[in-house]
């Protein structure tokens, strides 16, 4: 698979990454067993990007991810994440940044993973009451110990970033970015361009909406988190499959699936985006990985554009209280 750097930190990854979040919560029940099937699955066929955070299954999804990682370490790179504090079975948050929780929670990932250093370390979310620029700091001081060898930042603003960037060079900002969210091309895209920062997109697919494959709510497994995201629910679920329908009549015509339509769109809009579509499941990883090999026309690209323009999505893409923090 073509490979894309991570900022200008030196570190390479294959184009589509892996985004691990759903083999331990949020997208209905989970197998562990199937997980880690999936995992070596991705890692045979190129894939070496693999992202977690340590609120994900409350540190569960780190430690599935240290089962998959023995015997591969040196040959993968691993991005999580802190900041976001949950009690267990709870998705309520609070947002930690303090300095003094950046490194212990930086010592608690690196001992679930079972690795000495974490090759690209995002603050999760910002608590916009702790300067950015004494998160970073404390980040870069991880840099220094030898235990952390990249920063990052997800859903932040081009503000934050840059101020941030002043600190220690940032190499990736994470956001939510795909045919039906596109809110980061307004300035945060732009603003990485100009900092040489690359944007790490998860949800490319839209949660799945972009799949073609859910046609309603009640599709979703109980207990599935999307069954309370608003994009989901009612009119907006009847606007956004309207939406969807335009990405499957190119698809169609173009002889893939609309996911593929989706992550090719993605990757299209520059070597600095790097896709990490999510699922626990072999079958799906390889239909992901599959759009690689997609290419779109410019009028392909144009007529995607147009179908789906900025904002077109029909609802907020969290409930309430996912929502905070986002582009803070």
């Amino acid at each position: 698979m073509e490979q894309r750097k991570i900022g200008q930190s030196g570190l390479s990854v294959s184009a589509l990454g892996l985004g691990c979040m759903g083999m331990s919560e949020f997208y209905g029940p989970t197998d562990e067993t199937q997980s880690l099937a999936t995992l070596d699955r991705a890692f045979e066929i190129g894939v070496t990007h693999f992202d977690t955070a340590d609120m994900y299954g409350s540190g569960h999804n780190e430690r599935l991810l240290a089962r998959f990682l023995a015997g591969k370490r040196d040959r993968v790179v691993v991005a999580t994440k802190f900041g976001i504090v949950r009690q267990p079975g709870q998705y309520a948050r609070t947002i930690d940044t303090s300095p003094a929780y950046v490194k212990a929670a930086c010592e608690a990932s690196l001992s679930r993973l079972g690795i000495e250093v974490i090759d690209l370390y995002y603050a999760h979310r910002r608590n916009p009451d702790i300067p950015i620029e004494d998160t970073v700091g404390a980040m870069a001081d991880l840099v220094k110990e030898g235990k952390v060898r990249a920063l990052g930042l997800s859903e932040v603003s081009a503000d934050t970033l840059r101020r941030a960037h002043a600190v220690h060079p940032i190499s990736a900002v994470q956001s939510e970015y795909s045919l039906w969210t596109r809110d980061v091309e307004a300035e945060v895209l732009p603003t990485c361009r100009e900092l040489g920062v690359s944007l790490v997109a998860y949800s490319p697919l839209g949660r799945g909406m972009l799949t073609g494959a859910i046609a309603k709510t009640d599709d979703l497994a109980e207990g599935d988190f999307r069954r309370a995201n608003p994009r989901f629910q009612g009119a907006n679920m009847e606007a956004n499959q309207h939406l969807v329908d335009k990405v499957r009549a190119l698809a169609a015509a173009k002889g893939c699936t609309p996911g593929q339509v989706a992550l090719a769109w993605l990757l299209a809009q520059g070597g600095d985006i790097l896709p990490i579509p999510g699922t626990k499941r072999i079958k799906y990883l390889e239909d992901n990985v599959a759009a690689a090999a997609v290419t779109l026309t410019a009028a392909e690209l144009a007529a995607l554009d147009a179908a789906l323009p900025p904002g077109a999505a029909a609802g907020e893409r969290y409930p309430t209280e996912g929502m905070k923090g986002l582009n803070a």
